[in-house]
């Protein structure tokens, strides 16, 4: 596969196949993504940021209750975009599978795109993304943050701009906000069909130093849990946050 050269982020995926177990029994019946915070389905608030952003032409990749929540969405005209649903079967394929799988199928193009999971909400501006520019050799540009308070140890460190798995001496270890540029060389070489991680494409890739990173200080919940959820419905009340505008 070749790589387009675009001098702007024009797509973007999200991921939404997760059953959501940690937020029964809300989804027993109702996909994750489409549990509401602050009046409206949280991955309703990253498709109108996106929007927002610039950002129309949005992947989306579905398998527990895939049905429910192509029929909640649609085409995405109501929110201005471009949806293009990419099924998995009743097993998601985890993160990069299910990447792989949007690209194989056409449903995402061979360039870069903002990847967002859909489980986390935030007041970060997308537009912040939306000129950036993958080197050469490049594989991901990831959004970290602060560590909270249920993943105190952090995710990767950033030396020099570059993100490693292990800090250099004193250097702290900081939370992937679930937000990234990605190269759709992260995930060349997966099989087809095959549930795959991200983590450790990631791992590998930094190894190669193909990974950089920054660090952000907008807010940012994961909204994993019932008391995360509710966390995130007080602020979204007590900060006077706009659903109709998104994020």
């Amino acid at each position: 596969m070749s790589e387009i050269d675009r001098a702007m982020i024009t797509q973007a995926m999200i991921l939404a196949a997760g059953k959501g177990t940690r937020l029964r029994p809300l989804t027993l019946d109702t996909p994750k993504p489409l549990v509401e915070v602050g009046g409206q389905p949280l991955i309703v608030w990253h498709i109108k940021a996106l929007q927002a952003a610039g950002i129309t032409d949005i992947t989306i990749n579905a398998s527990w209750l895939a049905d429910k929540l192509m029929d909640t969405l649609g085409d995405g005209s109501q929110y201005g975009v471009k949806l293009h649903w990419s099924v998995e079967n009743d097993e998601p394929l985890e993160t990069a599978g299910g990447i792989f799988r949007a690209l194989q199928t056409g449903k995402l193009r061979d360039e870069p795109f903002i990847l967002v999971n859909s489980d986390v909400w935030t007041t970060y501006d997308f537009a912040q993304l939306r000129d950036y520019k993958l080197g050469a050799d490049q594989r991901a540009h990831l959004l970290l943050i602060d560590n909270p308070e249920h993943n105190n140890g952090g995710d990767f460190a950033i030396n020099n701009g570059l993100a490693s798995e292990q800090p250099i001496g004193d250097a702290d270890k900081y939370t992937f906000a679930g937000i990234s540029v990605m190269s759709p060389r992260l995930v060349d070489g997966l099989v087809s069909g095959q549930p795959a991680a991200l983590a450790p494409l990631l791992k590998q890739a930094m190894i190669k130093f193909q990974i950089t990173a920054e660090i952000i200080s907008d807010n940012w919940i994961d909204v994993g849990t019932p008391e995360r959820l509710a966390q995130v419905n007080e602020f979204i009340k007590s900060n006077g946050v706009d659903h109709h505008q998104g994020a």
